[in-house]
C-alpha cells in the first residue's frame, strides 16, 4: 500500500526519535492522509492510555520496606575501621542516589510534560473535529472559554501578522483543565496551550527544551500565573513571534 513506508515510522515519529527533517515530512503527511492520522490518534490514545495503566499501583511505604529487609545483606564482623569506611561509603553512595534520584525525578515529570503536550498537538492534527470552537475572530473565541475552564486568559490583536487563528477547544493535561487554541501560518497548523501554572506539578522553568527529544518546535513560559505552551512544525522564528504577541498581552 501507498502508506506502508509512513506507517512503519509511525511510533518512532510519536516517539520524538525522527530527525527532524523526517518528523517534518511526516507531519505534512499526517495531515493530508486519513488513514495515518487515525492511525496516529489511535497510537497517541493507546500511549496515553498506558501511562495512565502505569500509575494506578503506587507501591506503599510499608510494602517499600518489607522489600528492603528482605534484599538487605546481613553485617559481616571485621576491623572496626573498615566497618567505619563502609558505613562512609554507604552514606556517600544513599546522598549520591538521593540527588540523582530527585535530578532523574525532575527531568522525568519535565519530560513527560513535554510529551503530553506532543500528543495532544498530534491528536489535535489527527482528529476530524480539531477545534470546538470555530472562529477566526479573537472576540468570540475567547468568551467561549468563560464557565469552561477555571481561569481567564487574552488573545492577542493578530493584525498585520501572518498568523490565522483557526479557533479553540479545551484540553486536559495532567488532568487540568486548559485551552487550546490552534494557529495557522503558511499552511503550518501551530497549538497554543494555557493552564493554571500551579496545577502542574513539574518545575518547567529554568531549563531549555531539548528539541530533538520532541517532532515539534516548542516555547513555553510562565506569565500571570498560567503556563503557556506554543508547539508546532512551523518554524522556530515563527514560534517565537506568536509567543511575543501573546506575551504582551
Amino acid at each position: 500500500m501507498v502508506c506502508e513506508s509512513w506507517k512503519a515510522q509511525l511510533d518512532t515519529y510519536l516517539d520524538g526519535e525522527l530527525p527532524e527533517e523526517e518528523a517534518r515530512n511526516f507531519d505534512a503527511h499526517v495531515r493530508s492522509c486519513s488513514s495515518c492520522s487515525a492511525d496516529a490518534l489511535s497510537s497517541v490514545q493507546m500511549k496515553r492510555a498506558v501511562q495512565v495503566a502505569g500509575k494506578r499501583f503506587t507501591p506503599s511505604t510499608e510494602f517499600r520496606r518489607r522489600m528492603q529487609q528482605s534484599i538487605a545483606l546481613k553485617p559481616r564482623r571485621g576491623f572496626r575501621l573498615g566497618w567505619i569506611f563502609a558505613a562512609a561509603a554507604v552514606v556517600v553512595v544513599l546522598a549520591a542516589g538521593v540527588l540523582t534520584s530527585h535530578y532523574l525525578g525532575t527531568q522525568s515529570a519535565r519530560d513527560h510534560v513535554f510529551s503530553e503536550i506532543a500528543d495532544l498537538h498530534v491528536a489535535t492534527l489527527a482528529s476530524s473535529s480539531p477545534v470546538d470552537v470555530i472562529s477566526a475572530d479573537r472576540h468570540t473565541v475567547k468568551p467561549w472559554f468563560q464557565g469552561k475552564i477555571p481561569f481567564a486568559f487574552n488573545l492577542p490583536e493578530l493584525q498585520n501578522t501572518e498568523f490565522i487563528l483557526v479557533g479553540g477547544r479545551m484540553t486536559y493535561l495532567e488532568q487540568t483543565p486548559g485551552a487550546q487554541l490552534i494557529y495557522d501560518v503558511r499552511k503550518h497548523h501551530i497549538s497554543v496551550f494555557i493552564f493554571p501554572d500551579g496545577a502542574l506539578r513539574a518545575n518547567l522553568d529554568g531549563e531549555s527544551i531539548s528539541r530533538k527529544n520532541l517532532p515539534f518546535n516548542m516555547e513555553t513560559w510562565s506569565q500571570g500565573g498560567l503556563r503557556y505552551f506554543v508547539i508546532g512544525d512551523a518554524s522556530a522564528a515563527d514560534l517565537d513571534n506568536l509567543a511575543k504577541l501573546f506575551r504582551a498581552e
